[in-house]
């Protein structure tokens, strides 16, 4: 079996995407993001619905699986939430480890929601620093 072969002009590794995306964005920990959501930050857990039934939820967060996120907090797009109430919301992204929610709050950012952030560690972090979360079967 062969290796993948040269790497095509301009495409970058995944790991380059992320260090870029991270360049980009504000990084939290799972304390700054729940006294940001005590303030009145979005919450919003991307993972799929087996990765949370299996390590539990964040209680109050909203539920947008990672491919739907785009559309959900566009302000301009009609398959919005209503917590996409304009480019000024504060959305803190939520994944398992904390790697795709970087990806996620880097594209918000593309969107116009300049406060788009992301919580370094995910769900993992968040639960080992005693933050609540309910559920789960791992």
């Amino acid at each position: 079996m062969s290796g993948p072969g040269p790497r095509p002009p301009g495409a970058r590794s995944v790991d380059q995407l992320l260090a870029e995306a991270r360049e980009r964005i504000t990084r939290v920990t799972p304390a700054e993001a729940a006294r940001r959501v005590a303030d009145g930050a979005v919450l919003v857990d991307i993972r799929p619905q087996w990765q949370r039934e299996a390590d539990g939820e964040v209680p109050g967060a909203v539920v947008v699986e990672r491919n739907h996120l785009e559309w959900r907090f566009d302000p301009e797009s009609d398959a919005r939430l209503p917590q996409a109430t304009g480019y000024d919301v504060d959305v803190v992204v939520l994944c398992q480890e904390g790697y795709t929610s970087s990806l996620a709050a880097d594209a918000l950012r593309s969107l116009g929601l300049a406060k788009a952030s992301d919580v370094i560690g995910g769900h993992r972090a968040w639960v080992a620093d005693g933050l609540p979360s309910t559920g789960g079967t791992a």
